[in-house]
């Protein structure tokens, strides 16, 4: 049975990506594309009212951390030149997906969000404010008195209290706004660690993200004793798991943070059946999912490498798509079905060191990511929902050619529309790049070191446009020209968009407030039926 869905998915996926494909470009291929596209799409429409109303075993989120539709333009344009092809007529995995909406993605305290804001909205249903976990707007960020009563009920926990299995998989921190939003509940989204409890006004009693992952199955063992916590927890993060122990060997895991001496990777494995803690790729690749129940995985210190850095020997770490293929393996065995949240976090961090390479490879293994999801489950029971949180300051400008590399400047076309021979110079006499950011430090170089971390280098021309003529911008090394000065580039307040697919996407319709994409996945999959309640928004209702 497993095998004849995978079989269905992969047809299905392989037909979709024919309407979007020419072999040829030709007025009439243009035409007959169009049409096609259109008359799939009745079909698509027609089946829609029969899709709402069935129910979704298997639920997936799919988050690309600061992925706007400029990101998913450029990813797909990339894609497609990495693939030999010209790169527009090309389309990102997710892309092929029938459903589509806007997601307005403001906090209620900003116009411009933040991540931990974002994620709580579609975790819970409720907008809240920025730089808060799983809480509602009532809370006062830093102040722990503020948040108790005020804790929103999770679409990860309404699946454990319906007996579902749960996952969370990241290229970030666990601890991260985005991956704790599924599972933790705290009054700022700095709280990763006990190591942190000095940053915030009243600290109080609340307990610090990591050990929420680890508790989970405590705050619900009174009422709901079956809950046994995340069945898969991956991603990077693991100094908030272990204790400081000055001249520990980095070999051996690294030193960690905690202050209060625990080490919570060794609870995880202790409290737990089956249960496995790994930390480097030998590790992960020894762990059989028939034989494993809940696997903690904690690959680097703070967040995982940029896909294009990932070391591939034992001990590195995986690809975001091994860790999905493994979560799923491990969730499937559960018969009522699993939640799994799946984010590509770094996405985002390229993006604030203005590094354009560096996040299209990302959202590139993230569109993989996806793909592998899809062809692992079965697409009539399983609801995939690829989104972002927010998207960046990031764009295409310029009137660049057809095909023109989407990492390098500006070629534009002559008067009778052929490409030009030379690259476009701007009123100053320089070239540009297609790709920039309105804000950010700005083009900058240091010497010997090409990592999208490094932002903190000395700007060139910081009263003024860098001279990029002798400059390779398609080099991973590379950190785009900005517009505005600032410390680091930020996020932007633009909508950003849902892709659906599997029962109940069609749900995803228009514009939609971002929150709205909680109640598609409470609808689809029944969470609150399965847990045994009617409308629950926080801790404390209906208990």
């Amino acid at each position: 049975m497993k095998f004849q869905s995978s079989r269905i998915a992969v047809a299905v996926g392989l037909a979709l990506s024919t309407l979007f494909v020419s072999a040829e470009e030709t007025p009439d291929s243009w035409y007959e594309e169009g049409a096609a596209i259109v008359k799939h799409n009745a079909k698509v429409a027609a089946g829609a009212k029969r899709n709402a109303h069935k129910r979704a075993k298997n639920i997936i989120l799919f988050v690309g951390d600061g992925m706007g539709v400029s990101t998913v333009t450029a990813a797909r344009i990339l894609e497609g030149q990495m693939k030999g092809m010209s790169g527009e007529e090309n389309a990102l995995f997710f892309e092929k997906f029938a459903n589509l909406a806007l997601s307005k993605t403001y906090n209620t305290n900003q116009q411009t969000p933040d991540s931990a804001g974002t994620m709580t909205a579609m975790m819970s249903g409720i907008k809240s404010d920025a730089g808060v976990i799983g809480v509602n707007q009532n809370v006062v960020r830093g102040d722990c008195d503020s948040q108790k009563g005020n804790e929103v009920v999770t679409a990860l926990e309404l699946a454990e209290m319906g007996g579902m299995s749960t996952g969370v998989v990241t290229t970030a921190r666990l601890t991260h706004a985005t991956p704790a939003a599924t599972y933790a509940h705290i009054m700022d989204r700095n709280f990763e660690d006990d190591r942190d409890a000095s940053k915030f006004s009243n600290p109080g009693d609340c307990v610090d993200i990591a050990r929420q992952l680890v508790e989970f199955p405590q705050r619900f063992a009174q009422q709901y004793p079956w809950v046994d916590g995340l069945e898969v927890a991956m991603g990077g993060g693991r100094r908030s798991f272990i204790q400081r122990v000055d001249g520990a060997d980095p070999e051996d895991g690294g030193r960690g943070e905690r202050l209060d001496g625990r080490d919570l990777t060794s609870e995880w494995t202790a409290d737990y059946n089956n249960a496995a803690y790994v930390w480097n790729q030998a590790q992960f690749d020894a762990i059989d999912p028939a034989r494993t129940d809940h696997l903690l995985g904690l690959f680097e210190m703070s967040h995982m490498e940029y896909n294009m850095d990932r070391p591939t020997d034992s001990g590195g770490e995986p690809s975001l798509s091994d860790m999905t293929d493994k979560a799923i393996k491990i969730l499937e065995k559960n018969r009522k079905g699993f939640f799994l949240h799946v984010e590509s976090g770094r996405i985002d961090h390229a993006h604030h060191a203005t590094n354009p390479k560096r996040a299209l490879t990302d959202a590139i293994e993230f569109a993989n990511a996806v793909k592998t999801a899809y062809e692992a489950t079965d697409p009539e029971e399983t609801l995939i929902i690829v989104t972002a949180d927010h998207s960046h300051v990031f764009t295409m400008a310029g009137y660049p050619t057809r095909g023109n590399p989407i990492l390098g400047k500006v070629v534009g076309n002559d008067s009778a529309g052929n490409a030009k021979s030379s690259e476009q110079l701007a009123a100053d006499g320089m070239p540009y790049t297609t790709l920039g950011y309105t804000n950010g430090r700005g083009f900058y170089e240091l010497p010997g070191q090409n990592t999208a971390d490094a932002i903190y280098g000395q700007p060139v021309n910081p009263q003024g446009r860098a001279n990029l003529t002798q400059v390779d911008t398609t080099d991973e090394g590379f950190h785009s020209e900005t517009g505005v000065p600032l410390g680091a580039e930020t996020h932007a307040g633009e909508d950003v968009a849902i892709y659906a697919t599997g029962p109940g996407s069609s749900l995803v319709n228009g514009l939609m407030e971002q929150n709205a994409i909680f109640h598609v996945m409470n609808q689809a999959g029944h969470l609150q039926d399965r847990a045994g309640h009617g409308p629950r928004r926080q801790f404390g209702e209906d208990e």
